[in-house]
């Protein structure tokens, strides 16, 4: 409907990927260059993982027009909850090939003749698997064995992973997935778009489908947007497609704060918007050492014992692994320093009622009684180098601490 009346010549915010409508923003960027790098490798898994309407299948998508078919035969599998032998025979039907009956080694064998034809063309063979946090693990350990066919030295088969963030977490930190980890060559997470990113991405969009600047947008439209879509793509398509909507509607040329006001609370009121908004406080609450407790759960089950010692866990996270020993020990040492903290501070605060005290006798007080003031002024100065020293050591051990999970999370992206 407001296709006709803007003059559009297609729908520019469409919820279902479209290469033709890509847009390169600075994660989709950093993206396209891990998998250029996978790539050209030729071998091994290629892990690429985003929220829920990052632009994902977009961004595969666009890849899939730079590829010369010549050269390189892609399939494409979107995972339900596929067991191991039933995503073998998906597989098999992803590249074409045709399998009587339900044999898995009938299937396999296909594959393997498959791969080895194609190498012999000189062809490469990739296959997109997207939805892959729906994979059973003995599916995931089907596909590590497909990327096993060799002819020679030389690999058959490349994967392409596509997960939400939960595959990551378990790619991560599983413990039966070690052997797929060691073949993963290059993995990216697909982060939202930045805010000054909205504006160019709505504009992209209109401009592939011959807007000439009706409808017209006041400024604050796109910040408001960033606010409540969080820069995601596919929610930022769906606010926009209701502003339009409105707009053709209400026969409006320009698209202002009021307009969107009434399109985010109607979302709001149908429970459009509640699931990618509703976990939005719940980061803004948290506390920065309950924060840092969740880090270091997550990474214990893949961490070396180190001699640092992690925050205290304040309050379980919902993607955390359940804490281990490795990350108890170190946290309990760190509550102690921090228990010693608070008790030199009330500690100062005691000192600070006696010289009060102190003062208020001193008027009356013989020269005794400035003595006594002496000595609490110097054991307020002793308190306060403690308390200083014991603030360094928890810094201290605090940026160890940091430090130790960045490497580790380094190891295993790499």
């Amino acid at each position: 409907m407001f296709d006709d009346f803007y003059g559009f010549t297609g729908r520019p915010f469409q919820l279902t990927p479209d290469p033709a409508f890509y847009f390169e923003s600075l994660s989709h960027r950093k993206a396209m260059s891990y998998l250029g790098y996978g790539l050209a490798q030729g071998e091994g898994f290629i892990v690429i993982t985003g929220e829920v309407g990052a632009g994902k299948s977009t961004l595969v998508a666009h890849l899939m027009t730079t590829v010369d078919a010549a050269r390189m035969r892609v399939a494409q599998v979107v995972t339900s909850k596929l067991d191991g032998e039933e995503l073998v025979h998906v597989v098999a039907r992803a590249f074409g090939l045709a399998v009587d009956g339900h044999d898995k080694a009938a299937a396999l064998a296909a594959i393997e003749h498959f791969l080895h034809e194609e190498a012999r063309a000189g062809r490469r063979c990739l296959l997109v698997v997207d939805e892959a946090q729906n994979l059973a693990l003995p599916a995931l350990e089907e596909l590590r064995m497909l990327s096993n066919f060799q002819l020679g030295a030389h690999p058959l088969l490349q994967i392409l992973l596509l997960g939400q963030p939960e595959f990551r977490t378990q790619l991560q930190c599983h413990p039966n997935l070690e052997q797929l980890r060691q073949r993963v060559i290059a993995a990216h997470h697909l982060e939202a778009m930045e805010s000054g990113e909205v504006e160019p991405y709505i504009l992209h969009r209109l401009k592939c489908v011959g807007w000439k600047g009706n409808p017209a947008f006041d400024q604050r439209v796109f910040a408001e947007l960033y606010t409540a879509s969080g820069g995601v793509p596919r929610r930022i398509n769906q606010i926009v497609n209701r502003l339009l909507l409105l707009g053709a509607v209400e026969q409006k040329e320009r698209v202002d704060g009021v307009m969107l006001s009434h399109v985010l609370a109607e979302l709001t009121a149908d429970g459009a918007l509640a699931l990618g908004r509703a976990v939005e406080p719940a980061q803004h609450l948290v506390h920065p050492e309950s924060l840092l407790a969740h880090r270091v759960a997550a990474a214990a089950p893949a961490a070396p014992v180190a001699p640092v010692a992690p925050a205290p866990v304040v309050e379980p996270a919902p993607v955390a692994a359940a804490p281990t020993p490795v990350a108890e020990a170190p946290a309990a040492g760190l509550e102690d320093a921090l228990a010693k903290r608070d008790a030199q501070i009330a500690e100062l605060q005691q000192a600070v009622l006696e010289l009060s005290d102190s003062n208020e006798a001193h008027s009356s007080a013989s020269g005794g009684g400035q003595l006594a003031v002496d000595a609490l002024h110097e054991r307020m100065a002793a308190l306060e180098s403690r308390l200083i020293e014991q603030e360094r050591t928890i810094r201290h051990t605090l940026t160890m601490l940091i430090e130790w999970i960045e490497r580790d999370e380094a190891r295993r992206a790499a």
